[in-house]
């Protein structure tokens, strides 16, 4: 066959396959623009899940009737005029080319008014970008479009829509994830004729967290701190959900770049990275974070729909928001306090004021020889019989030694802390030899003593691990590994980096690298698929965990048999000194495996209990 030129319809219509997806493909465009539009006020009105109505109204600009042929053509659009432009997009929507794709697809009909004018011109469209006809209507000053009979013409399509209550549920989860980027603006959404959401501008930071409880649960605000944060040019701020309110499915989180809704690979490893010693096995965390960022450092042209973005810097954009949130968790201890700075500093910034008592004893010497199997639920046991300790592989039971070394064994320490500086309150009792009972001046606290311990070990095992040359040892019999020339590369260019983690690679030949020296702590680890994963996520990410991943959990699985046992009877001088402790370790609201480490009841929760006052 000869080549051709396309119909202008069909053109559409196969960039509308790219487009519309769904209806809710068609809410998301229209909504975008009337951000652009710097509209206050956006309704929407839906009939029978989108497919037989979708009815997008603003307050904006409007648009000039001169215009309004040029905003139903293709690749025609205000928000840019130049290839530098669109390096630095600032706009929501800039393409020039949903409002014809949707026309190609629907019966769509555009009516607008700018301030200024008489009267306000009406147009309609079938994607053939032909015979537009401006009419006038009485609509007041912005813009409404008016989408129906979706996909009539493309009945292929039409049949993989889902029912009509699906349909809106995925609209009304677009709305509320647009509402989260946007406070300024109100939003009415209505299907059927009855409204569904009316969410007024939230202008004060009280009226954003309503939102936020509107949309998340007020659960979510309960349960979550506020951050902001800014280095490098980059700004985070947001909320972020404490680990232990986390979730079993990835449905809470929302992820905003200079103010558009994405999904980033990027984004998401580096939140794993931050909750990855705090959360529990198989749960996720539940955040609503803002990236700010200069625009030509982000491209936005990376996907048809404006899902996804790519960042120019991606280890820059990475780090920071690792060390963000990393930060943000860690500084979460008893009695943390949160200073804003001032609003005429330049920098918005969140600073956690750490506390500056002088670090305690710990008394990993005492419990190394207790038992060493965890048992936190059974009943407390009752022998004349000495406990019995687990047996452990070598390499741990010499890390325990070796790091039960560093700390001296336990003295009284209570006297040394004034009363008021005490957050976890006094010790009173240790109930069934797990719990630890502590009055405080506002209530009652009650810690697992186990996974307490366990955390400040944790903590304090990583800290002389990261700030220590990292011993190394060499191995008896070199390690060949088989590489993908571009990993044998970087191994090679990495030789330094591997070097300061204990690890002497070599590169042997085009496809080949040798392992000579691995860190002494990971004497029993698969070190060749550790290396090959090492490579894979450097040359994925520019970065790799799993080296630290690797060297925290035999660190935890040391500070979990060095942590004091369940049923092991605690004075009130080693109570006080896990306390003290506590107060003064990061992460401490949650051990090594992410289960909570102590509550608080405060006499009002006391009061409610026992129905005093009413």
């Amino acid at each position: 066959m000869r080549i051709h030129s396309l119909p202008t319809q069909l053109v559409n219509q196969i960039a509308a396959g790219e487009v519309v997806e769904r209806p809710s493909s068609v809410v998301k465009e229209l909504v975008e623009n009337c951000f652009d539009a710097g509209a206050s006020q956006v309704t929407i009105e839906i009939e029978q899940g989108g497919a037989r109505l979708i009815k997008v109204r603003d307050n904006g600009c409007g648009i000039i009737k001169e215009d309004l042929p040029l905003a139903l053509s293709r690749h025609a659009t205000s928000k840019i005029t130049s290839l530098k432009d669109l390096e630095q997009v600032v706009s929501m929507g800039f393409r020039g080319e949903a409002l014809p794709s949707i026309s190609s697809v629907s019966r769509l009909t555009l009516i607008s008014r700018i301030s200024d004018a008489d009267c306000a011109w009406r147009v309609n469209a079938d994607g053939t970008e032909q015979n537009f006809d401006p009419q006038p209507d009485p609509h007041p000053p912005g813009t409404t479009i008016d989408v129906r009979d979706l996909f009539y013409n493309t009945p292929a399509r039409r049949k993989f829509l889902k029912t009509e209550k699906t349909e809106f549920a995925h609209i009304e989860t677009l709305i509320k994830r647009m509402a989260l980027s946007r406070f300024d603006i109100g939003f009415i959404l209505s299907h059927n004729q009855k409204e569904m959401l009316n969410l007024k501008p939230a202008k004060t930071e009280s009226e954003q967290e309503q939102r936020i409880a509107g949309i998340c649960g007020s659960s979510f605000i309960e349960n979550s701190i506020k951050i902001d944060f800014a280095a490098s040019g980059l700004q985070l701020s947001g909320w972020v959900g404490l680990p232990t309110f986390s979730r079993s499915q990835q449905d809470m989180q929302f992820f905003y770049v200079n103010g558009r809704l994405v999904r980033d690979k990027l984004v998401s490893h580096a939140v794993k990275q931050a909750y990855q010693d705090v959360l529990f096995h198989g749960r996720h965390p539940v955040f609503v974070l803002y990236l700010t960022l200069d625009p030509i450092l982000v491209d936005v042209n990376a996907h048809p729909a404006k899902l996804e973005v790519r960042f120019r810097e991606g280890r820059l954009v990475h780090d920071f928001l690792f060390s963000a949130l990393h930060r943000s968790l860690a500084d979460l201890r008893p009695g943390h306090n949160i200073i804003q700075q001032s609003e005429s500093e330049s920098s918005p910034q969140t600073q956690f004021v750490l506390d500056t008592k002088p670090n305690n004893i710990d008394w990993l010497n005492d419990n190394v020889t207790q038992q060493s199997k965890p048992d936190f639920d059974n009943k407390p046991t009752y022998s004349s019989r000495p406990p019995q300790q687990a047996s452990l592989p070598l390499h741990v039971e010499e890390s325990i030694q070796a790091y039960a070394s560093l700390y001296p064994k336990p003295e009284p320490v209570a006297q040394l802390i004034q009363p008021e500086a005490r957050p976890l309150g006094q010790a009173i009792a240790h109930l069934h030899n797990i719990y630890i009972l502590s009055e405080t001046p506002t209530g009652i606290i009650l810690v697992d003593a186990h996974a307490a311990h366990e955390r400040v070990t944790y903590e304090r095992l990583k800290q002389q691990y990261q700030n220590g040359a990292v011993p190394s040892q060499p191995l008896l019999l070199p390690i060949k590994i088989k590489v993908s020339t571009a990993e044998a590369d970087l191994a090679e260019q990495e030789y330094e980096f591997f070097n300061t983690l204990g690890f002497e690679i070599n590169r042997s030949g085009p496809e080949t690298v040798v392992l000579r020296s691995i860190p002494v702590l990971l004497g029993n680890a698969d070190m060749e698929t550790l290396v090959r994963d090492v490579l894979a996520d450097m040359t994925e990410h520019g970065m790799s965990q799993r080296i630290q991943e690797k060297s925290n959990e035999i660190l935890a699985t040391v500070a979990c048999h060095g942590a004091v046992r369940a049923h092991r009877r605690l004075t009130v001088d080693e109570m006080n000194t896990l306390l003290r402790d506590m107060e003064q370790t990061e992460r401490i609201g949650q051990c090594n495996h992410g289960r909570p480490t102590w509550i608080e009841l405060s006499t009002n929760d006391l009061d409610k209990f026992f129905l005093r006052g009413q």
